[in-house]
């Protein structure tokens, strides 16, 4: 069942779960300055009201409000739309479609490393922290093992935002049914309004996210080819050596 044996798979299992545990590390060091992070949310706010009239966010919320379905909705996946959903669907490409295993995990890694980097140089409340400005947080940040690991101030750019593109993405292209591919298609954008609906992240983190993703795919895909090129040329010049 496994394509290329236990001692591959639990390989891959390791290199999550690192990435995961440097993920805490991390989040130590962006935690250490919430006025720095704060400030960052109010420079958000503040950007966003410049450019609109009325912030996205918040119109977000309201039409989250209007059902107590929606809005659950919307909470459930926010929780599970970021290690839950990418653990099932590295399984899910692993198993089924191992041939663009690598591509994919290199492209979710590569993200979520961008956006660590984010999180230190940027640390910035998300608006659910900003009562004041209007916003109301839609889930429950208060208790539970979910509020412990999580980082408070990991708003910019948003990681939600950008792995949901990615998984979108190849899920879109590798599904074989037409209406796996039309639902996966539609998967960002679901994200991307549940994390606004939520008060998670500002419109401006999910644009980064966005920016974050595409990086990743197109980083991803070009490498190999880039790499493929530079032993190509350097063949001529080790025959002449």
């Amino acid at each position: 069942m496994l394509p290329r044996g236990w001692a591959h798979f639990w390989f891959q299992v390791a290199i999550w779960l690192g990435f995961y545990f440097t993920y805490l590390g991390v989040r130590s060091l962006a935690d250490r300055n919430p006025a720095r992070a704060f400030m960052n949310g109010f420079r958000v706010i503040d950007f966003e009201r410049g450019l609109m009239h009325q912030l996205v966010e918040q119109a977000a919320q309201r039409v989250a409000d209007s059902s107590h379905v929606l809005l659950t909705a919307a909470a459930w996946t926010y929780w599970n739309s970021e290690f839950t959903a990418i653990g099932l669907t590295l399984l899910w490409v692993y198993l089924r479609r191992h041939q663009h295993f690598a591509r994919f995990r290199n492209a979710i890694l590569l993200a979520n490393l961008i956006g660590l980097v984010g999180y230190v140089v940027m640390p910035t409340a998300p608006p659910w922290m900003f009562p004041d400005e209007g916003f109301v947080d839609g889930v429950n940040h208060s208790a539970g093992l979910l509020a412990a690991l999580a980082n408070p101030y990991a708003a910019m750019p948003s990681l939600h935002a950008a792995d949901a593109l990615v998984v979108g993405a190849v899920l879109a292209t590798t599904c074989r049914s037409r209406w796996a591919k039309a639902l996966w298609a539609l998967w960002p954008a679901w994200v991307w309004f549940c994390v606004l609906a939520t008060a998670n992240h500002y419109l401006l983190d999910v644009l980064a996210g966005i920016a974050v993703a595409l990086f990743s795919l197109a980083a991803v895909a070009w490498t190999p080819r880039l790499v493929g090129r530079l032993r190509h040329e350097a063949r001529p010049i080790a025959d002449l050596l």
